[in-house]
């Protein structure tokens, strides 16, 4: 009789165990976004993001070293983003490989949110603050690209980059940028789609 006690308990563990695994499976799958989730029959994907410093706007690079002073003043630092569309249904119904007017996307707003890798991410102590922004580009089958700003003046004259001024460069806050992009297909269906882009930020060595 102590056997089958014991038995019963242990099962009811194992039962229980395997209700708590299942249960934080859960919480991992629905914190997971695809940029083919909603109802829209055509989705965003993201070819590229590449950023500028201010202080060199038409420099695009894979990586942000982002000024927090140039030259006594402060700049904000741009972004590009490279768009195109893909195809959840068939389209247009003479050639269904390929998307028609209401599958095209238009964009038009986006939102930024800076994260470190060592988890010290607290907004306005750790990291800038994130932000929303706006633009407004139409990605059809032949893709669209889009400029924006990917680091707000605001954030270079607030905590923690405020504290790296003066120091020649010899500190600096290794972020990545994580970007959603939002908009809606020409029948009114939520789109969005992210990406993310490395940011170093440091009161780097003024150009020439």
């Amino acid at each position: 009789m102590t056997l089958d006690r014991t038995f019963i308990r242990s099962g009811a563990a194992v039962r229980i165990a395997a209700m708590v695994l299942a249960a934080g499976l859960g919480i991992s799958s629905t914190a997971c976004t695809s940029n083919m989730a909603g109802q829209s029959t055509s989705y965003l994907v993201i070819d590229s993001i590449k950023a500028a410093s201010g202080a060199k706007p038409n420099e695009l690079q894979n990586t942000l070293a982002s000024d927090v002073q140039t030259k006594g003043g402060v700049l904000e630092d741009g972004a590009q983003v490279t768009l195109r569309l893909a195809m959840k249904d068939p389209g247009a119904s003479d050639d269904p490989t390929q998307p028609s007017t209401t599958n095209f996307i238009t964009v038009n707003r986006y939102h930024v949110k800076f994260i470190r890798s060592d988890g010290r991410n607290t907004q306005g102590l750790d990291v800038p603050y994130e932000f929303d922004g706006a633009f407004t580009a139409t990605v059809n089958g032949g893709g669209a690209a889009a400029s924006f700003i990917l680091v707000r003046v605001q954030s270079k004259l607030e905590a923690p980059l405020m504290a790296l001024r003066g120091l020649g460069g010899a500190v600096a806050i290794s972020t990545i940028a994580q970007v959603t992009f939002y908009g809606y297909d020409q029948a009114g269906r939520a789109v969005s789609v992210a990406g993310q882009v490395s940011v170093n930020f440091a009161d780097w060595a003024d150009p020439d």
